[in-house]
């Protein structure tokens, strides 16, 4: 049937094109999926129109039968009533009424054919979507690891290493910055016990500066006594 090889010519047409112009993976597996719901839309589109197609040819069947019915029942009345030359009127007016209702009839088979194979193909159309929609989300979560396992790799030098590397570096430094960190502190402590024991040693002095002139004071204290004395 025509219709049905153009539907398949198309759905191949489309998966072929797709294959050839798409390098992306993901972006390739949305426009397939557009492009068979995009079929989908067409098939539906056709089996409406072979549908209407299918009930016209039934309502002029079906009225076709009801005249012929009208003229055999209006003969045989006719015949009844002894008026054989209107019944032959009415079976004249009949005869290509029944010709009519057989091409008639071969159309409406042929049109309740189409309407069959095409609510087949759009049956199995929906069907292989909804699996299809299942496996893509399947097929997006693979390539989103993939995409994260290839940024991981893409981490690592050419030369080896990756990030157990990258963190050993970043440690390294980190470990430098707090050694050097910690040796100026204790640069700084050295200094400060430094001045402390200065300090000492200058306030040991004047203490000791201050006893001296102390006694010497009183030993001159005790020497106006004796010449007052």
């Amino acid at each position: 049937m025509g219709i049905l090889s153009r539907f398949r010519d198309i759905m191949t047409s489309n998966i072929s094109a797709l294959l050839e112009k798409s390098e992306d993976l993901e972006k390739m597996i949305d426009n397939f999926m557009h492009s068979l719901n995009s079929d989908l839309g067409q098939v539906k589109a056709e089996t409406a129109s072979v549908l209407a197609e299918e009930r016209r040819v039934k309502r002029a069947l079906d009225d076709c039968k009801a005249e012929i019915r009208k003229l055999q029942n209006y003969a045989e009345k006719a015949v009844e009533a002894g008026d054989d030359g209107d019944a032959m009127k009415f079976l004249e007016k009949k005869a290509p009424l029944a010709e009519k209702e057989s091409q008639l009839q071969a159309s409406y088979d042929l049109a309740s054919s189409n309407v069959a194979s095409m609510k087949q193909i759009q049956d199995k159309l929906e069907s292989d979507i909804r699996q299809l929609e299942a496996r893509r989300v399947n097929l997006k979560g693979k390539m989103a690891a993939a995409k994260a396992q290839q940024r991981l790799n893409a981490i690592g030098s050419p030369t080896g290493g990756g990030i157990d590397a990258i963190f050993d570096t970043m440690e390294e430094k980190v470990n430098r910055a707090h050694d050097e960190a910690m040796a100026i502190a204790e640069l700084r402590s050295e200094k400060k016990d430094n001045l402390d024991d200065l300090f000492e040693q200058y306030e040991k002095n004047t203490n000791t500066s201050t006893n001296t002139n102390t006694e010497d004071e009183l030993a001159a204290i005790k020497e106006r006594i004796k010449k007052k004395q």
